[in-house]
């Protein structure tokens, strides 16, 4: 009976192995899930902005100790051809302090996107500020990647009554680095680094992103290189609209001089070169930036303990209710 227990075991595990690389398609909603619930968010949708939006949220705390005192939320922003759960490791330990709201932009991940719709900066402004208002988020902080974070600090820019505090995890997007990174050269050439139209692309395009790749298992992997692939013609349209604001932010930083504003910064980062902190501190000397050594592109995604952490003490220096950071 004991061999048979132990063969039997055996073709399931065998056959389990089989399933999670020949179908991955039937593993990832439910690891994407068990994730989820290990960051205690849950995935909602809603309409706004001629959009239905995919969004992942912590719900309030059951014991808030929001150093603003007034509960306001925390909403992360990710970047170009990114989605909501890029943050769900880095949300892990904010969720019981914070509640913690990040949704798949309109024309990204699972929410909606119309081919006969923009979405540049502008387009994603506005709908940002209508996800909130339908959301009923009169105030938050914004933290976002790449080009989640030029969104937040344009938001910010527009809105500042409706911003606690700003924060670049990762390089944001648009600022006009004095050293060119990989990315920028690419460019130049006439290239579109982050647009993979098959799987030799899509490696690179990983490469160029990450300083040390996470873990990801098999079927989530899979499943993000072939809606690479399938939406390659579509993102195409998507990056040119946004190459058109390169420099976007360099023009609207001194905008954020009356936030808190937060920059954690790859020093491998091959996306946005590490100089690009020079310009930053000379516009906004009151911000706090931070090198994170061996970090590429993401590093919500390469050290979430980390970078969670960093971001955590600059939100606990804050003074209650104001987004003003505490005298040392």
């Amino acid at each position: 009976m004991k061999r048979i227990v132990l063969a039997t075991a055996a073709v399931l595990a065998i056959a389990t192995a089989v399933l999670y690389y020949g179908a991955p398609s039937l593993f990832k909603e439910p690891l994407l899930a068990l994730n989820r619930s290990l960051s205690g968010l849950e995935e909602k949708t809603i309409d706004a902005a001629l959009h239905q939006i995919h969004y992942l949220d912590s719900g309030p705390p059951e014991s808030p100790a929001d150093p603003g005192g007034d509960g306001t939320p925390v909403v992360l922003l990710h970047g170009i051809f990114a989605e909501k759960d890029h943050w769900v490791d880095f949300a892990r330990p904010l969720t019981d302090t914070y509640r913690v709201i990040a949704p798949d932009l309109p024309g990204f991940g699972e929410s909606a996107r119309h081919e006969n719709l923009p979405y540049d900066y502008a387009a994603h402004v506005t709908r940002l500020g209508a996800f909130l208002d339908t959301m009923g988020i009169q105030r938050a902080h914004l933290a976002g990647n790449s080009m989640g974070g030029t969104i937040a600090a344009l938001y910010a820019a527009e809105h500042p009554e409706r911003v606690a505090s700003v924060a670049f995890i990762g390089a944001p997007h648009g600022i006009r680095s004095p050293q060119h990174s990989t990315m920028d050269r690419l460019i130049d050439a006439g290239q579109r680094p982050l647009v993979a139209h098959d799987a030799t692309a899509f490696d690179a395009m990983m490469t160029l992103v990450f300083e040390k790749r996470p873990f990801l298992p098999y079927p989530i992997l899979f499943a993000t290189e072939q809606e690479a692939l399938r939406n390659a013609a579509s993102n195409t349209r998507l990056w040119d609209a946004q190459l058109k604001d390169r420099y976007l932010l360099d023009e609207h930083l001194s905008n954020l001089q009356q936030h808190s504003t937060l920059a954690l910064w790859g020093t491998g980062d091959r996306v946005f070169d590490l100089s690009g902190t020079q310009r930053l501190q000379r516009v906004l000397p009151q911000a706090h930036v931070e090198m994170l050594p061996g970090i590429g592109h993401l590093p919500m995604m390469e050290a979430p303990g980390d970078t969670a952490d960093r971001y955590a003490k600059f939100l606990g220096a804050l003074k209650p209710g104001t987004g003003i950071p505490t005298q040392k």
